[in-house]
Parts: C-alpha cells; structure tokens; sequence
C-alpha cells in the first residue's frame, strides 16, 4: 500500500490538467510535422507533452528526421495556425472536476499555484475566460518568461520557482502537484514532491509509472469527516 505524505501547498499545470488545451498543440504539430514527413504518433507527441514549445519541437524534428529548423517551424505554426489556436485558446474548457476541487481546495486554506511551460501570449488567451477559476491562485509560473527557470521539464527547474513564492516557503515534500504529462511528472519527482497524474488514456502505462497516483478521470465525492491537509485524507475522495 502507498504511504502518502501529508501536503501543505497545491502546485497544477495548466495544460492538459486545469485547461483541456492539449489536444490543440497535438491537431496544429501533428499537421505541420504531417505536411514533411509521415509518422507523426501518439506516442511521440507523448515525448514531448509538458516541456517548453521550442524543446518540443526540437524533439519532433529530431525524431522524424525533418529537414527545417525549429525557427521554421514555429513560422509556419504561427503564420498558418495562430487564428485556429487563438479562436481555439480563447473558448477552451477547463477539465472535469477540476473547478470542483481547486475550490474546495481554497476554501480550505491550501495554498494553490500554477508551474506551466506556456508563454505568456497564449497563457493569456488560454486563462481568459477563466479569471474566477485563476482567481484562486497565489501566483503562476510561466518557464518560458522567467530568467530564473533554466530548464524546461523534465527538469525540476519550474516547480522549485513556483514553491519558492509561496508566503510559507514550503519544503517539496509538503507539495503535491497535479500533472497530465509524463515529462511534468519526472520534473515534479525531480523536485521531491508528490504527484498526481491526469494523463491522457493514449499515453503508454509504463510512462506513468513515476507517479504518486495515477487519476485517470477525476471524480470528487464528499467526505466531510477528513482533514484536507492530508493526501490520503482529503474531504474529497479522488477515484480512478
């Protein structure tokens, strides 16, 4: 039986965990690779879910052999894609159960916050509609904008930031952290903090292995005799 270590603070992702955006980068990468080279897979586009825009396309060119530049790709998804993804980005949805729980998790006095590998233009977009969910929030993160995030995930860089401007300065133990994609995981076990992976039912078992708990729907249902500061004990049950 897992032991679960009791947690203070709530680190979430943003894409693919609170916001259903995930899918989009996987339509407009998958097109672009596509227009080259066959052999764009789920298992690739795995590969590269979490970690920063430019390392992800790094990864896919280096995988599929395609002969551009990870400029020149970025051109053609900005130049052929952005009114797509913008229109896309501004009416994304967040993921089930999650308003549920960040609320319940805030009116619980835990101290929340966001670690994403998002830019701040489409985190913008993204966030939107969403002010009153990301009201909620102590702080976010964005890697890409912040000097003192030297590495993308799986590097533990991001979640280190982001606990470090909470009030409490909390130890990484005391943290969980919620994330859909298997690099978010690594960097969140890189940074001695528990995790719960939301992950995408096409990705591979194996790569979520390194997870505290793995969710693959989150359900909450109340149990109101039992202490949110616990993560074997929450006042909401999270089912798999």
């Amino acid at each position: 039986m897992t032991s679960y270590k009791p947690v203070t603070h709530v680190i979430f992702d943003l894409d693919g965990t609170l916001l259903d955006t995930e899918d989009i980068f996987t339509q407009i990468y998958q097109s672009i690779a596509e227009r080259i080279r066959e052999g764009f897979t789920w298992k690739l586009r795995a590969q590269c879910m979490g970690r920063p825009a430019n390392e992800a396309i790094s990864c896919m060119i280096h995988e599929l052999q395609l002969p551009i530049t990870v400029q020149e790709f970025q051109d053609i998804a900005r130049n052929d894609f952005f009114d797509v993804a913008e229109e896309r980005f501004l009416t994304c949805k967040a993921k089930p159960g999650v308003e549920k729980l960040v609320k319940h998790l805030y009116e619980n006095k835990i101290p929340l916050a966001i670690a994403t590998s998002s830019k701040k233009e489409t985190y913008d977009l993204k966030t939107k509609n969403h002010k009153e969910l990301l009201n909620l929030f102590h702080h976010s993160v964005l890697a890409p904008n912040e000097p003192e995030v030297k590495r993308g995930k799986p590097a533990p860089d991001v979640f280190l930031i982001c606990a470090g401007r909470f009030d409490e300065r909390p130890a990484p133990e005391k943290i969980l952290v919620f994330e859909d994609s298997p690099s978010g995981v690594l960097a969140a076990v890189a940074a001695g903090m528990q995790v719960v992976m939301i992950p995408d039912p096409r990705v591979d078992a194996k790569l979520c292995k390194n997870a505290t708990l793995i969710c693959y729907i989150l359900v909450i249902t109340a149990l109101p005799e039992q202490s949110p500061s616990r993560v074997s004990k929450t006042r909401y049950n999270i089912l798999v």
